[in-house]
This record gives C-alpha cells, sequence and structure tokens, in this order.
C-alpha cells in the first residue's frame, strides 16, 4: 500500500498502466488524496513529537540573499529553542566579525550588536504568539497549530545532513494566513524532520526576490542548554 502511494504520488497520479492499479489512486484527484493522507500523518508526527520537545540547540548558518545587488551575506553560530511553562524562548549567538546576539523570551525579541548597541525587534502584548510562532518555526510546534496559521504543501520526502548522520525530513511550503505576514514573507519553505519536530532548513522568500535561508545541523535534542553562553553583555550602559 505504501509503495504504490509513493508511487503515484512521484508520478503526479499516473497509472503507469500496471494491471493492479486501484483507479481511485490514478489521476490527479488520487494523487491529491494521497498527498493529503502524507501530510495528515507529517503534522499527526509533528503533535507526538511536540508532547516530547523540551530544547533543542544546534550550529546554524544563514545566507541572506539581496537581489538588487546579487549578494548573499552569511553568518555562522549556535542557537538554542528551550520550552518554558508554556512557551517557548530562543537564543542565538554568531561569529565575529559581528558577533551579535539574538534573544526572544517572554514575548519579546532583542538583537544585541557587541560593544553596546541593543535592539527591541519585538515587543510582547497582542502580537507575542505571532512572533513566537515565527521565530520559533519548525522547532517544538504542533503540527495542528502549524496548519491552522499557514496554507501547506507537502513537497515530499528527502534526505538531509543533520552533522555526521542523515536523516529523512518532510518538505513543506508554509503560506501564512496572516496578510502582514506575507508582506514580509511570500512563502516559507521548511525541511522538517517530523519524528524529532525540529527543521533542518528555512528559507523565506520575500514580495522584492529576497531569500532568507537558515541551515540548523548537529541538532542535539533535550539536552542541558549553557544559557551563559547566550547571554547579552554589553560593555558599560547598553543603548
Amino acid at each position: 500500500m505504501h509503495r504504490e502511494v509513493h508511487t503515484i504520488a512521484q508520478t503526479g497520479g499516473v497509472c503507469l498502466r500496471r494491471p493492479d492499479c486501484d483507479k481511485r489512486k490514478c489521476g490527479p484527484r488520487g494523487a491529491a488524496q494521497a498527498g493529503a493522507d502524507r501530510l495528515k500523518t507529517v503534522l499527526g508526527q509533528m503533535d507526538a513529537a511536540s508532547a516530547r520537545f523540551h530544547s533543542a540547540e544546534a550550529n546554524v548558518q544563514k545566507l541572506q540573499f539581496e537581489k538588487i545587488v546579487n549578494d548573499t551575506s552569511t553568518e555562522t553560530g549556535i542557537i538554542y529553542f528551550m520550552r518554558s511553562g508554556g512557551s517557548m524562548q530562543m537564543g542565538a549567538k554568531f561569529d565575529p566579525p559581528d558577533a551579535q546576539v539574538l534573544e526572544y523570551k517572554n514575548g519579546v525579541g532583542r538583537l544585541f550588536t557587541p560593544p553596546n548597541q541593543l535592539q527591541q525587534i519585538s515587543a510582547g502584548g497582542a502580537n507575542a504568539a505571532r512572533s513566537e510562532a515565527f521565530l520559533t518555526l519548525g522547532f517544538g510546534g504542533r503540527g495542528s497549530d502549524l496548519a491552522k496559521a499557514w496554507t501547506i504543501a507537502d513537497l515530499g520526502a528527502e534526505q538531509m545532513s543533520d552533522g555526521s548522520k542523515t536523516v529523512p525530513v518532510e518538505k513543506l511550503d508554509l503560506v501564512s494566513k496572516d496578510e502582514s505576514m506575507r508582506g514580509s514573507f511570500t512563502h516559507i519553505t521548511i525541511w522538517v524532520d517530523p519524528v524529532r519536530d525540529v527543521s533542518l532548513k528555512q528559507v523565506g522568500f520575500t514580495p522584492s526576490g529576497d531569500t532568507d535561508t537558515t541551515i540548523y545541523t548537529n541538532i542535539k535534542l533535550n539536552q542541558a542548554i549553557d544559557l551563559k553562553a547566550f547571554e547579552i553583555k554589553c560593555k558599560g550602559k547598553c543603548s
């Protein structure tokens, strides 16, 4: 059964004239149903893994492509996501020369640029839930909540490197149901490991043609995190 569904999905619903082919699974309607069933399974796996998710820490690489100048900037560092009570917090520390620190907790996002520049990038209140859903996309979130906030297209299964190992991932394309968010990103593609409920890659596409790519490797799940490594430390008074 699984093999038949996989074949139909990969051939766009063409029956390939197999004598044992169930016509109900052939054609566009059959392919669409197979895709919907697959997405339902993936989101269910994410729901189950979310209940077990406490934290994740990983190496991170960010690539920002600006179409107007045809240039890509790259940053590397470390990042963590941690469930604290009923909400999620995250922090990232990037390598020199910028050596920026990104923090999101208690509904507030802050960006620190050494030696003492501190910028608030998102505020709490009514927009806190939206900010949290965006900043922690693909890490510890419930699949059912993902479906509530995004229109999802399942683009199929792939294999990706997670440091020294290769893991199966599902490629999902997301279009926000929030019109204001679509003003920032027309759609976002994520490569998620639904068994662990972690994302290995994300690409955000802007209306102007820019892309924002984030790649996560060497993901450590539900292990102790040294939060001191992600502290914001101003030299003197933060401005």
